[in-house]
């Protein structure tokens, strides 16, 4: 997996050479001017983009160091309120685990990114030539699920326990039964029936396994597909959890995912928020550098489907260096 994307910062090079002059421009600040710590908890989904790309052309264009850390979502936020994780930036994908650390920790956020679902298979396996027509439009998509629910069939998918794509996904299913008639026995058996417990790896293991041939098919988000250039099947936007105009379908499908915890289906926008704790400075230039020309662009390169920047929680606290950098791309 690291070959991959380390090749894939060659060939981006020039793109964040040229862009760390505005991105400097744009932050208001000069590489020699500034010292402390970006430490970040980010969504394993956003490792490649984060440790790859976005945290050493963050890294040149303040002066600030950058250290990541990624994992699912949910389980970064809920290290962080245990007091196992200390960073002072959060970027999850969806919209539960911020709320988590409100107001103890942060009490806004700044939306400005969405991840759609889509389902990657492995090019070489024993279905890569069915999955290929599908993902083409050469057969239906309403196929994908009945091809899923093929005994043998090997399907890998994230914990909704810790994981928001693992929750898109059990609803993603769930939609289907309703907008593609996908029947509830094929929906059930997608899911791997009894034996569900089968398909769940971390968000970090999941695609290599995938990529190592020893899974069929998996969930993933389209930027990761983009980045480890996985084949995958784009799913419509009315069961992708990334279009704010079919968020009142989304929100049809709900999911138990603990004893008295049940969620609903929701954007998956990609959110981000400065954090109580040290080194503020750092964690506000690395928001704003999320929002600037440079950081939009290789989020948009790199499969992410660009929202116009927007506020949620107390937008009273949001920093007012945040705020104007949201304004100049709204």
């Amino acid at each position: 997996m690291r070959l991959g994307w380390r090749g894939r910062i060659g060939a981006l090079a020039l793109v964040l050479g040229v862009g760390t002059a505005l991105a400097q421009s744009e932050l208001g600040a000069t590489a020699a001017s500034r010292t402390g710590l970006a430490s970040v908890a980010c969504a394993g989904s956003l490792q490649l983009l984060m440790d790859g790309y976005l945290g050493p052309s963050f890294s040149r264009s303040t002066g600030y160091q950058y250290q990541g850390q990624a994992a699912g979502s949910l389980g970064l936020a809920q290290e962080i309120l245990a007091g196992e994780l200390h960073p002072n930036v959060f970027v999850p994908v969806g919209q539960v685990p911020m709320t988590l650390l409100e107001p103890r920790f942060t009490s806004w956020a700044v939306r400005f990114a969405a991840s759609p679902l889509v389902v990657a298979y492995y090019p070489r396996g024993p279905h890569a030539a069915e999955l290929k027509k599908i993902a083409d439009g050469k057969l239906p998509i309403r196929d994908l699920f009945a091809l899923m629910a093929t005994p043998g069939f090997r399907l890998g998918r994230t914990d909704p326990a810790v994981d928001p794509q693992g929750q898109a996904f059990e609803m993603m299913v769930r939609l289907a039964e309703k907008d593609l008639q996908v029947s509830s026995a094929t929906g059930a058996a997608d899911l791997g029936g009894s034996d569900g417990a089968s398909q769940i790896f971390s968000e970090t293991s999941l695609e290599p396994t995938l990529q190592a041939g020893q899974l069929d098919a998996a969930s993933a988000y389209l930027p990761q597909a983009v980045q480890l250039h996985l084949p995958y099947i784009g799913l419509p936007p009315s069961i992708n959890f990334a279009d704010p105009a079919d968020a009142k379908g989304y929100a049809k499908v709900s999911l138990i995912v603990a004893p008295g915890q049940k969620v609903h289906g929701s954007l998956l926008d990609v959110e981000a928020s400065v954090l109580k704790g040290p080194d503020q400075g750092a964690g506000d230039a690395f928001v704003r550098y999320l929002l600037t020309s440079s950081g939009r662009r290789l989020l948009g390169q790199e499969g992410y489907q660009l929202l116009v920047p927007s506020f949620v929680g107390k937008v009273s606290a949001v920093p007012s260096s945040i705020r104007r950098a949201a304004a100049r791309k709204a």
